[in-house]
């Protein structure tokens, strides 16, 4: 018997439909809510089932009554039935993904009187879930109002974008946009003024802390900039701009490559190249064209669905502007001498020096002669530093970036863990190497992991480890065993370790440093002091970083594990001698002079601090 021929009828209240689309319809000329609305106080639950039970039972709910004709009472028995399950969102959107649906026409149905009809959370919820599989362009309206309710955004947002991507990304820009030129951004597009539009993108500042690659694709779906880029004319600076938001999309600071997920990434590709010698030649515009090639080359942009030919002759096209006269003199005229010592208290000087540095290396790779490569190619790369990113060990497996198809969680670990400590050598006994971690670190979201070993005249890559599924929620492509010439493997890793024309002279210095630590780990030790890391400043590319551990009793092996301990930080600004030098300078002094006297403590605690006689740094400081 049904809980509706028992009697039970659901109590009446106000659909969560009707109650965002009265408060939008409050809205001043119909604008999208910054962040969206506040679900309204739900009722409360009668019981918390746990994970397992929740689903199970979902998924039982769900398998009887997506087959019940009657669609009404249906939706009014799966009301009842969650709410007294007390189920919560997280536990039915995975069931709803993997639900078999056998009557699709009744399953749609079911999902749109859940989702407009619907009273509570885990109603509704199913509604989206089952729309975001079956959903058709009429759906859009509903799921839109839906969708600027804070607890359905997330799935609501994700329906709508197999079934209209730039509207999507509208709703998704009106939550998360905070910079007032973003927000100026949203309104121009809710009230359709195509000339506010494209002023209003010209005028959105691509930097990292106004816009991340996620926004960067989102602002391009919500403006159609693949349509923009192929109207006539278009203006430079919306030229310009939609290079920049190609770039940000390319960077991997994200989980993922956004690139990937720019469904007219191929589309705006071809309409930007197409028209990059109508730029101004700066050296802002030479950055952003260079960017967009070195990931053509070899980033993630490789894994588009790219025609035949179509990915080199765009980069053959990109070689050609950015070689013309005007163009090639650029690096030049920017500054003559760009190892000359900089001033340090001019920000944007050291930052144009940084780049033309980072021009004349990065030209000759994105533009190297595309000859037979090695099954495996290793390289390292440096975007710009303008645009301050991790240094990168791509990994190219006959021609695919291996990392963000297989992974798509974080980058490629850096050389200097990867090709500095012979980690990717092969050896007769197997070896498990981390290739990528996740950004929120391999014990939350994981890691890529091979096995490398040495087989008679092959090295082999295989017992992957890594994340049933990429951020997508999608399973990622399989990876198979990988055979590789030992000889030509042995030649590629050898090379790779062995080039350092990506290294600017701090990062070479840092290099150095940790090469000198791993031969006399007593050079710390003796100070009870355990190596933390060794690299740039992320914020100042120019300075070397030295991060140890200090903890009484290393240096006697009578460490007490719960004892106090403390994070410091050694920088050392490049002052514009050889790398080496400087490297030596800093090894004699970690030799003869405790580094807690010149290094500044970063971490641990203000107890542990006083109670190991250091003073705890001001709040911002550590």
């Amino acid at each position: 018997m049904s809980a509706l021929a028992a009697g039970r009828a659901p109590a009446p209240r106000t659909s969560l439909y009707e109650h965002a689309l009265r408060l939008h319809r409050a809205e001043p000329d119909g604008r999208l809510p910054k962040g969206g609305y506040p679900m309204p106080d739900p009722p409360q639950r009668r019981r918390n089932p746990g994970w397992a039970e929740a689903r199970a039972a979902v998924r039982e709910i769900l398998l009887l009554l997506l087959s019940e004709p009657d669609t009404v009472r249906a939706a009014d028995e799966i009301h009842l039935r969650l709410d007294e399950l007390g189920a919560y969102d997280r536990h039915i959107h995975p069931v709803i993904a993997e639900v078999p649906l056998e009557d699709e026409a009744a399953a749609r149905a079911l999902g749109r009187c859940l989702a407009r009809t619907g009273t509570s959370t885990g109603a509704v919820s199913v509604g989206i879930g089952l729309l975001g599989r079956l959903g058709e362009p009429e759906d859009v309206p509903c799921l839109t109002v839906l969708a600027l309710l804070r607890g359905f955004a997330r799935p609501a947002i994700r329906a709508l974008t197999a079934l209209d991507c730039p509207t999507a990304a509208l709703v998704w820009l009106s939550h998360h946009a905070e910079a007032p030129e973003l927000r100026h951004l949203v309104d121009a597009l809710t009230a359709h003024d195509d000339e506010a539009i494209r002023t209003c993108l010209a005028a959105v500042p691509v930097e990292p802390r106004t816009v991340g690659p996620e926004t960067a694709r989102r602002i391009a779906e919500a403006v159609r900039l693949a349509d923009i880029l192929r109207g006539d004319p278009v203006d430079t600076r919306v030229l310009a701009q939609a290079g920049r938001l190609l770039s940000r999309m390319t960077s991997l600071r994200d989980y993922q490559a956004e690139i990937v997920d720019y469904q007219q990434a191929v589309t705006a590709y071809e309409a930007l190249v197409a028209r990059a010698s109508q730029l101004p030649p700066t050296l802002d515009h030479y950055a952003t064209l260079l960017s967009l090639a070195l990931d053509l080359h070899s980033g993630p942009s490789v894994l588009l669905d790219w025609r035949a030919g179509q990915r080199e002759a765009l980069l053959d096209a990109l070689e050609s502007v950015l070689t013309a006269p005007a163009w090639a003199a650029v690096p030049a005229a920017a500054h003559a001498d760009p190892t000359a010592p900089a001033d340090p208290t001019d920000s944007t000087d050291r930052i144009e020096r940084r780049r033309v540095r980072w021009i004349r290396g990065a030209a000759r790779q994105a533009f190297a002669p595309r000859a037979t490569s090695p099954r495996l190619r290793v390289e390292v790369t440096v975007r710009d530093p303008a645009d301050p990113d991790t240094v990168e060990t791509r990994l190219l497996i006959d021609g695919r970036p291996l990392v963000p198809e297989a992974f798509g969680r974080g980058p490629a670990n850096s050389p200097e863990y990867l090709l500095d400590s012979g980690r990717l050598r092969a050896t007769a006994e197997p070896r498990e190497v981390q290739l990528a971690e996740a950004y929120c670190t391999e014990g939350c979201c994981g890691a890529l992991r091979v096995t490398i070993c040495r087989e008679g005249q092959y090295v082999v890559w295989r017992n992957w480890n890594r994340p049933a599924t990429l951020p997508s929620r999608q399973p990622p492509p399989a990876l198979p065993e990988y055979r590789f010439d030992a000889a030509a493997y042995d030649a590629e890793i050898a090379r790779a370790e062995n080039d350092h024309s990506w290294a600017w002279p701090a990062r070479i210095t840092a290099r150095l440093i940790a090469a000198g630590l791993r031969d006399r780990p007593d050079l710390l030790t003796q100070w009870d002091a355990r190596l933390g890391w060794v690299g740039t400043d992320f914020n100042d590319p120019d300075t070397a970083v030295l991060s140890f551990t200090f903890w009484p009793g290393i240096a006697t092996g009578q460490r007490y594990e719960n004892g106090p301990w403390l994070q410091f930080i050694w920088s050392l600004p490049d002052n514009g001698t050889p790398p080496e030098d400087q490297a030596a300078t800093a090894l004699q002094r970690l030799a003869t002079a405790d580094p807690k006297g010149y290094a500044e403590v970063k971490g641990g605690s203000r107890e542990y601090a006083e109670a190991l006689g250091f003073p705890w740094p001001e709040r911002g400081n550590c």
